[in-house]
């Protein structure tokens, strides 16, 4: 293909279905995209109507949406995995292979230069057979892909009945060997490389990922060496071809202003006074851990804003709220179920702590806002694990709240006492992680720091194609 140092590049996107991969494919989108290059972002049809308002260059990036494959047991309109139970996430790798022919024809027709995915790890073979090349795009930790991915953990555990014990030592050669799983998170690893899709051919997802990340022609990865590079260079040599970074990728700020109720209730308080408790799109907690950490808020004695899903086994928040926790909180907290503009919140400047489930977006947004808030690490599974860890034991910058070993179970207290560190002035071990954050978001938030990480990665992607 032609190429010229002025060049314009057209990207072809297809990522996994689920909103944690989708929005910071579009956020790369809007970066590209503002530099003069052509975006065409493939997307199930209902999806598509749900993330159009994030698209800041319709005349660049242009939405294809495809028809979701029937897939017996889904639910009707799901596309996703926000709108399934865990136990049927099988059901939609399914429905994304079933999805290669439609994209076969979609490339033919579009010609990009490049087609970036994550779990469809058929697109590698599909793109070369067209001559388009491929990028596997992680919007996960380096961290996590090192120690699930690597070659070395690929051996170690291939070809015996596996154990906790055995996914809880980190693989030979891993970067940084004080990041281990704990009992109750190896058993989740566990079960995930149990679920297996029942369709015949159909494989699960840390084999689909391996392949993709294998067969590509260059890995991208959503992150930046000042965090991730020793992690960025086991990779490198495990897979034996290049990764470029994309930066972290940290939306600009919101053009919409936040909404009144949450200005009023904000506005009441000192700045940097209140804990936002926000677990994602996807996390339910049960009944019993979602009243533990609304207590744990209640101990601090601070204002907080909770936004959070309906808990497994209630009907509603309301239902599912400690007894008495209304009366004894309010005017000081809110619990709110429905959707909230996190960028706008975490920009205003009463906010000082997040407590979070430790998704790599979530992350680098607290880093990127103005409230300069501080971490509480509360991880649910897979990635959010390891970027829990790389926060609070590498970097020295979080505080991750204590589960018990068995069942990774945290309680009223564990939560209250992470908050404390981080939110005490005199607390020695709070004034050592503020100080660590501060630099961190100092360095991070430099001018043209992620503007040369994207020049670097479009000069890159160019080089690919000489």
């Amino acid at each position: 293909m032609e190429n010229s140092s002025n060049s314009c590049l057209h990207i072809a996107m297809y990522p996994w279905f689920a909103f944690g991969h989708i929005t910071p494919f579009i956020h790369l989108s809007n970066k590209l995209a503002e530099r003069g290059h052509t975006i065409s972002f493939i997307i199930p049809p209902i999806t598509k109507s749900k993330v159009e308002h994030l698209n800041r260059f319709p005349n660049l990036i242009t939405f294809y949406p495809i028809t979701f494959p029937h897939v017996e047991g889904l639910p009707s309109g799901a596309e996703t995995t926000r709108d399934i139970p865990f136990s049927l996430l099988p059901l939609i790798f399914i429905a994304m292979d079933k999805t290669e022919s439609e994209i076969e024809f979609l490339l033919q027709k579009l010609k990009p230069h490049f087609i970036l995915y994550d779990f469809a790890y058929w697109v590698s073979k599909l793109a070369h057979s067209l001559g388009i090349k491929s990028m596997h795009y992680s919007v996960v930790s380096p961290a996590a892909t090192a120690h699930n991915m690597s070659s070395a953990a690929r051996h170690y555990l291939r070809g015996r009945k596996i154990t906790e014990t055995d996914l809880m030592k980190p693989p030979p050669g891993y970067p940084d060997p004080s990041i281990h799983l704990h009992f109750h998170e190896a058993r989740w690893y566990l079960i995930m490389r149990s679920v297996k899709p029942s369709d015949i051919g159909a494989i699960n997802m840390f084999d689909r990922l391996y392949m993709s990340l294998a067969e590509c022609d260059v890995i991208g990865i959503k992150g930046c060496r000042e965090i991730d590079g020793m992690f960025v260079e086991f990779l490198e040599k495990d897979f034996r071809k290049p990764v470029l970074l994309t930066g972290p990728l940290i939306p600009d700020s919101p053009s919409e202003p936040l909404e009144k109720k949450w200005v009023d209730f904000l506005g009441q308080f000192k700045p940097n006074s209140v804990i936002y408790c926000v677990f994602g799109s996807e996390v339910i907690l049960t009944k019993s851990q979602f009243q533990e950490l609304l207590l744990g808020l209640e101990l601090s004695g601070l204002p907080f804003l909770a936004s959070l899903r309906t808990p497994s086994g209630a009907n509603s928040i309301e239902e599912a709220l400690p007894d008495g926790f209304q009366e004894r909180t309010g005017g000081r907290g809110v619990v709110y179920g429905g959707w909230i503009q996190q960028p706008q919140i975490l920009n205003h400047l009463s906010i000082g702590c997040i407590v979070t489930h430790c998704g790599w977006g979530s992350l680098f947004e607290a880093l990127g806002a103005k409230s300069k808030c501080e971490l509480v690490l509360i991880p649910n599974r897979s990635d959010q694990i390891f970027n829990a860890r790389i926060f609070g034991k590498t970097l020295k910058a979080g505080i991750e709240v204590k589960k018990s070993e068995e069942e990774g179970l945290f309680t009223k207290e564990s939560v209250f006492e992470a908050i404390k560190t981080v939110m005490e002035e005199d607390n020695e071990i709070g004034k050592e992680v503020r100080a660590n954050l501060a630099k961190l978001r100092q360095n991070i938030l430099r001018n043209n720091f992620e503007s040369s990480y994207i020049e670097d990665f479009i000069n890159k992607l160019k080089t690919l194609l000489r």
